[in-house]
């Protein structure tokens, strides 16, 4: 999980880049110009396009956006694109990021974006270990050596902190991406996403999973996010959207392989082999017990606070512990609660 460095600067930057950033190419449906009376709603990633967009990009491709009078386009991000600024700054209405600790982050520094809505009820990012040496629990992290990206580094701490584990007891060993290194016994564990089936296929079908949110960190994965103006202005916009993707978000889960069909038709570059065994794990962390509740979409905002809380112990907010309404609302949840699906 990529943890941006966030500063006000950030957001007046964009205005003297605003030309080179429109210049980067949309991508957008098959039709050149949006239909007479629609209005158009850009969703900034903080990276790629991909397998976590899959029930907007079927949204796109079967019309639930036009059926609800939008144009919908998604702007790419990358490593030199601060999405969360971009959207700060009025460019464009929404954004998604990988982890809800990125707003969390953003609104320490008072940065004007909050959470409306949240993608995946259960963050996928987890410690994977070999059958051969499981590290099944937090406890089995003592005297270990740990394998994580720099970036992830709040999370294992976050982690230990919770299941009473001393920092000291556990051994880190910075890594990139891939599995090499628990391959190869330079560490016993490693990180990374459920969801990248891809990468963990190295490890073995018998491999161990040690997910973040079953021990204690509970973090929301690609909440969606917007400006405090863009909610006053454009609500109706922000419901339309979650009631168009929460329809494509269900075709996907009811029908996994026609939906991946439409995600390579819009991202080519993408493995369907791969794909399809991504997305049933991705769907899992998406549709819950939460959602059969309250719908596709939905969060608790009890959950944010204790994020908050818990980053607050760690000291990881070093412009200043925000409060919970700078960092969520619920006010477009509450005004679609009849319309996203209630499945889980």
């Amino acid at each position: 999980m990529v943890l941006p460095n966030f500063s006000r600067r950030n957001v007046l930057q964009i205005g003297a880049g605003l030309a080179a950033t429109i210049a980067m190419p949309a991508l957008i449906s098959g039709r050149t110009l949006a239909q007479s009376g629609t209005k158009t709603i850009n969703m900034q990633l903080g990276w790629l396009g991909g397998g976590n967009q899959l029930g907007e990009i079927v949204a796109k491709h079967l019309g639930y956006f036009e059926e609800q009078g939008l144009n919908f386009a998604i702007q790419p991000g990358g490593p030199n694109n601060d999405g969360v600024a971009i959207v700060a700054s009025g460019q464009y209405e929404i954004g998604q990021v990988s982890s809800s600790p990125s707003l969390m982050l953003a609104a320490s520094h008072g940065i004007p974006v909050k959470a409306f809505a949240v993608c995946a009820q259960q963050h996928p990012y987890a410690f994977f270990s070999l059958a051969s040496k499981p590290i099944s629990t937090p406890k089995d992290m003592i005297g270990k050596k740990i394998g994580i990206q720099a970036t992830g580094r709040p999370l294992l701490s976050a982690l230990l902190k919770v299941n009473k584990i001393a920092e000291g007891d556990v051994e880190v060993v910075v890594i990139g991406s891939d599995m090499t290194p628990v391959l190869t016994g330079q560490v016993d564990a490693i990180s990374g996403w459920v969801t990248n089936t891809t990468a963990l296929a190295p490890l073995g079908p018998d491999h161990v999973t040690l997910k973040l949110w079953d021990n204690g960190v509970q973090l929301y994965a690609n909440p969606y996010y917007t400006t405090a103006e863009t909610l006053a202005s454009k609500g109706d916009l922000l419901a339309s959207f979650l009631k168009a993707s929460g329809k494509g978000w269900e075709y996907a889960k009811a029908n996994p392989e026609a939906a991946v069909d439409l995600l390579i038709k819009e991202f080519p570059n993408l493995v369907k082999k791969d794909e399809l065994a991504a997305a049933p794990v991705m769907l899992k962390h998406v549709f819950t017990p939460a959602t059969q509740k309250g719908g596709w979409g939905t969060f608790d905002p009890a959950i944010w606070d204790a994020q908050i809380k818990l980053y607050s112990q760690l000291g990881q907010f070093s412009a200043g512990t925000p409060a919970l309404d700078a960092v969520e609302t619920t006010v477009v949840l509450d005004a679609t609660a009849d319309s996203r699906p209630k499945i889980g």
